[in-house]
């Protein structure tokens, strides 16, 4: 008979992959930690070899933000889909690999274009190797994705495209901005949805269709995955005022002091209409070359304000949507780890 894993197995886990073990409090949920740890050190391995390069600069510039971290998100929600189905196969673990390649290249781009200067704890490719490197970077990475998803079918190439399809709108929606007629909140939740929720509601897809899981399956874990990604980002949205660079591996507010709105900048337009144009005013003066830090003032004053407060609530109210959606699926271990996956995904320090 199997063993469930101990208490240092599951501390193990958390620590290597950023995820909280309160994901597998439950007895159920307990006996899937020893499969999907097995999965993520495939995911890993794999991950490792596949971003190996004969030619040192693609080696160095590939790996970077591989290298730096990262939670594993993705892989992990395709793991536990998958745990619906036969589990870790080989066609789950490479849609996995793809899904989380593409996730990679998208932070070379949304850096360069954010003008962020740090990512994961670590200085932006971009800010190391320049702009256009870091471009060529990501898109090397995108096209090794889709080389990993042809080897799976129409289907996967299909998921791949529609994927790839929506974070380039999101990305080139969230440039534009809201135009006239747009109800701005509407608008970038919209945005959220396709940059962050859609590669998210992907990987849960990917776990149930390439592990054999029951049709039924597929579209609530479609749309949990994406509900879950909109509360994601509109966590970090708080997290980025964070007063800890520590915590967040950039600087407090480096989306607002880079010009991109946030969702507790946008709920400014409604609470208070003088910290948002004090906002914009030291955004121009960043655009024109003042320091960074002329905003100081403003983010801390963000921070604790209201406007954040409702940022974490609509968070919270995104998970519950996420969760409710989980009824669809039978009782049990994988359901249970689901509903505290995407609790654990709102549920961080800000």
């Amino acid at each position: 008979m199997t063993q469930s894993p101990s208490a240092a197995e599951r501390s193990r886990m958390a620590s290597r992959f950023g995820l909280s073990d309160r994901i597998f409090a439950t007895p159920g949920a307990r006996r899937l930690v020893g499969r999907i740890e097995e999965g993520l050190e495939r995911v890993e391995t794999e991950l490792s070899q596949e971003l190996h390069s004969t030619d040192a600069l693609v080696d160095a510039t590939s790996r970077y933000l591989y290298e730096a971290g990262g939670k594993r998100v993705r892989p992990m929600l395709a793991l536990l889909a998958a745990q619906l189905g036969d589990g870790a196969t080989t066609e789950v673990i490479t849609a996995a690999k793809a899904l989380e390649l593409t996730h990679l290249g998208s932070l070379y781009h949304d850096d360069v274009m954010d003008g962020a200067d740090r990512r994961r704890g670590v200085a932006s490719a971009h800010e190391v190797w320049g702009n256009s490197i870091a471009i060529l970077t990501g898109d090397l990475l995108f096209s090794r994705a889709s080389v990993m998803m042809a080897q799976l079918g129409k289907r996967a190439m299909e998921l791949q495209a529609q994927t790839f399809e929506r974070l380039v709108l999101g990305q080139m929606h969230e440039t534009i901005g809201a135009q006239p007629g747009d109800e701005p909140v509407a608008f970038y939740i919209q945005v959220l949805a396709d940059k962050t929720g859609s590669l998210i509601a992907a990987a849960a897809q990917a776990g149930a269709l390439f592990s054999g899981a029951d049709q039924r399956y597929h579209e609530p874990l479609r749309q949990f995955g994406e509900k879950v990604g909109v509360s994601f980002q509109l966590m970090d949205d708080v997290i980025d005022l964070s007063a800890d660079p520590a915590e967040t591996g950039k600087v407090p507010g480096t989306d607002l002091r880079a010009g991109v709105p946030t969702m507790p900048y946008l709920l400014l337009d409604e609470l208070d209409p003088v910290l948002k144009s004090r906002i914009d005013a030291g955004v121009e003066r960043i655009a024109a070359g003042a320091d960074p830090s002329v905003l100081d003032d403003e983010m801390a004053a963000l921070r604790d304000h209201e406007a954040t407060a409702r940022t974490r609530e609509l968070a919270e109210a995104w998970t519950r949507e996420a969760i409710a959606l989980l009824d669809a699926l039978p009782r049990g271990g994988v359901r249970e780890a689901l509903t505290r996956f995407a609790e654990s995904l709102v549920d961080r320090s800000s």
